[in-house]
């Protein structure tokens, strides 16, 4: 028999999350997370997601064995706020047992249901920062520290439990060397000229810390429009701020000023860390630092993280600046490889801007709904 637990000490929190350790043990794809920090996004007085949201973990026992774990989330900012009754769920994962599937989501729907919400929808976090979306094609392609990997079989988890498709994420990459600069070089001036802009490039991270908040503004205000987007608050600037950009070198930060010294575009770039974290096995100490900081100097690969433009600034070939400018970076650096993140089927300015360095689509991703 399947018995469901809430994970809430010290202990229970950690177990629930090193399960995927030994789920995927053997993996050669799967990109184990860094256990404290993990532990420190599921810590209420730390995350400041905890402010506008509630959250509950569970673990799943066979006999005295875990097999599977799930975090039900409900963001109430986006129930209040948007008028959305969503249950959410993430960090789902479980053996390939109907019985502990089924008995994990169904405590979902459980509190879904005490708290009159419409529908249930998952994997996703607390936020759009956060991981999403459950791997659907793309099994044999090592996994990034920004999204979650799974096993094949979960799909058929969720379709015979009755979910659908909500949304659709893919993941696309392709060869530094496709970033032909007679597309951009030309344009680059033209558009810097008719409007005004400049560019700004870094050497230091703290030099990148004063214009982190205005970054995150415009993160805001470039996805404001897209579905189920929850913006970030002033308190989760500041986690942000200490929990991603130090991971990332400040040469493959770039922003976009006008002749008002206003920030209209930035784009952040990491180097791909997959390789480091596994050697890493979750934890900084004694080696775990060394490994990332190797590969933070010399990956070859990078993923392009987050971009964001000012919408009065889209479509008007700003993008050619940020280009030229990362055209330059990795030519210096003999990048060889360029990932994108998950980017929503949906939205079509993504892949208008992307379309000419013949990107290929490697890893799809969906989330799932059900209604309560």
């Amino acid at each position: 028999m399947i018995r469901v637990k809430e994970a809430v000490g010290k202990k229970e929190l950690r177990q629930f999350v090193m399960f995927p350790f030994s789920l995927y043990e053997n993996s050669a794809y799967w990109v184990p997370p860094i256990i404290a920090n993990e532990l420190e996004s599921f810590d209420k007085t730390k995350n400041p997601a905890f402010k506008d949201a509630e959250a509950w973990f569970f673990l799943a026992y066979d006999n005295d064995k875990i097999v599977g774990r799930v975090a039900a989330i409900i963001n109430w900012w986006e129930v209040k706020e948007q008028g959305l009754l969503k249950m959410r769920f993430g960090w789902f994962d479980f053996v390939d047992d109907a019985r502990v599937s089924e008995a994990l989501l169904g405590k979902v729907a459980e509190i879904g249901r005490r708290h009159d919400l419409d529908f249930m929808e998952g994997p996703v976090g607390f936020s759009n920062l956060d991981k999403v979306g459950v791997l659907v094609e793309g099994f044999d392609h090592i996994g990034t520290m920004v999204t979650w990997y799974n096993h094949p079989y979960y799909v058929q988890h969720y379709e015979r439990l009755g979910f659908v498709k909500e949304k659709e994420y893919m993941e696309n990459k392709f060869p530094a060397k496709n970033a032909d600069p007679a597309l951009f070089t030309r344009l680059n001036e033209l558009v810097k000229k008719r409007y005004g802009l400049r560019e700004v490039n870094f050497t230091r991270t703290r030099d990148v810390m004063p214009l982190a908040d205005e970054m995150f503004d415009l993160f805001n205000n470039t996805y404001a429009k897209l579905s189920s987007f929850v913006p970030i608050t002033e308190r989760q600037k500041a986690y942000f701020k200490k929990k991603y950009i130090s991971f990332i070198n400040p040469e493959y930060i770039k922003f976009i000023k006008d002749k008002e010294d206003r920030l209209i575009a930035f784009a952040i770039v990491m180097p791909a860390f997959s390789k480091a974290l596994q050697k890493a096995k979750g934890k900084l100490w004694p080696f775990g630092f060394y490994h990332l900081l190797k590969a933070k100097k010399n990956s070859k690969d990078v993923i392009f993280y987050l971009i964001g433009i000012q919408p009065e600034y889209q479509n008007k070939g700003v993008t050619a600046i940020i280009f030229n400018e990362y055209h330059k970076t990795f030519t210096q650096k003999n990048i060889d490889m360029c990932y994108r993140t998950p980017e929503l089927e949906e939205n079509v300015a993504i892949k208008q801007m992307w379309k000419h360095f013949d990107p290929v689509v490697y890893k799809r991703r969906r989330t799932y709904r059900k209604d309560l």
